[in-house]
């Protein structure tokens, strides 16, 4: 991870974090444009499911954000859906995917 920001490790940390805490098989963390930090797990009710992805870009849409700086994806399965993401951020975001111990694959 050494070629990753202080701030990206930071998400990186959040979602490793995240995921201890709630054993979930999947975490994620995103920095918006004002520098907060938004980590969540994924939610997975009989009413509601959503990606761990999904749940941080709507705390950082229903905080007032205009936008994202990078995205951290921590899990161990096939690739996220990123529409949200991008939806919300644009195509240009940085995103940062990794496994579940926080090895990322590629930045």
């Amino acid at each position: 991870m050494s070629e990753l920001s202080a701030e990206d490790q930071k998400l990186v940390t959040l979602a490793r974090a995240t995921m201890t805490r709630t054993g979930a098989p999947e975490g994620a963390a995103v920095r918006d444009l004002d520098g907060r930090t938004y980590a969540a797990a994924a939610v997975a009710l009989d009413s509601l499911t959503l990606t761990a992805l999904e749940v941080c870009v709507a705390m950082a849409v229903s905080s007032g954000s205009k936008g994202l700086e990078a995205v951290v994806r921590l899990g161990d399965d096939d690739e996220p859906d990123l529409r949200a993401v991008h939806d919300f951020a644009g195509a240009d975001v940085v995103v940062h995917l990794g496994d579940a111990r926080g090895q990322l694959h590629h930045a």
